[in-house]
């Protein structure tokens, strides 16, 4: 199977996660994580830093597919606007970087990568670092990127399986 490189995003207005792996839909490895920290910065500033952030990165690690996880629902309605916001500073930078873009539920990327869709943070960091191999600590933005990442490598796999079947 060829090896696909997909960087994930864990969008956030004050901290937004990236996670690069490479995947063949079985086996997993970890290329680059970090996060983005935009601090005091004005709105319209820390949105231009994680387009400018993730361009870099895309220009760096070369992906050939990005996943972003989608808006949840928050009480908080100004909360839920800037996060949408700073989705679409990403996908912004995914798209015009040249990448398909690919939009998973938080409820997705857990089952995914925990097996159960209701799992916390704390079990989701775990899964990420047991199937990339990692040690130490792991930061929970990082690894919430790391594990959409990781979502549309069991996804892309399943749908590529689905459309060979399906070509027969």
């Amino acid at each position: 199977m060829a090896i696909t490189r997909i960087i994930g995003i864990d969008p956030g207005s004050r901290i937004t996660g990236i996670g690069v792996v490479d995947s063949d839909g079985r086996h997993n490895k970890h290329v680059y994580s970090t996060c983005i920290r935009m601090g005091k910065q004005s709105f319209p500033e820390r949105l231009g830093m994680i387009y400018q952030g993730i361009t870099g990165i895309i220009q760096t690690y070369q992906p050939q597919a990005m996943s972003i996880e989608n808006v949840f629902v928050s009480n908080n309605p100004s909360s839920a606007l800037k996060l949408g916001q700073a989705r679409g500073a990403a996908i912004c930078a995914g798209v015009m970087s040249g990448l398909e873009v690919h939009e998973y539920s938080p409820k997705e990327v857990k089952q995914s990568v925990v097996g159960k869709g209701s799992a916390d943070k704390e079990q989701v960091q775990h899964m990420v670092k047991i199937l990339l191999n990692l040690s130490g600590r792991l930061q929970i933005d990082t690894s919430d990127a790391l594990a959409v990442a990781l979502s549309h490598a069991h996804y892309g796999a399943y749908k590529s399986k689905i459309a060979q079947a399906t070509r027969k």
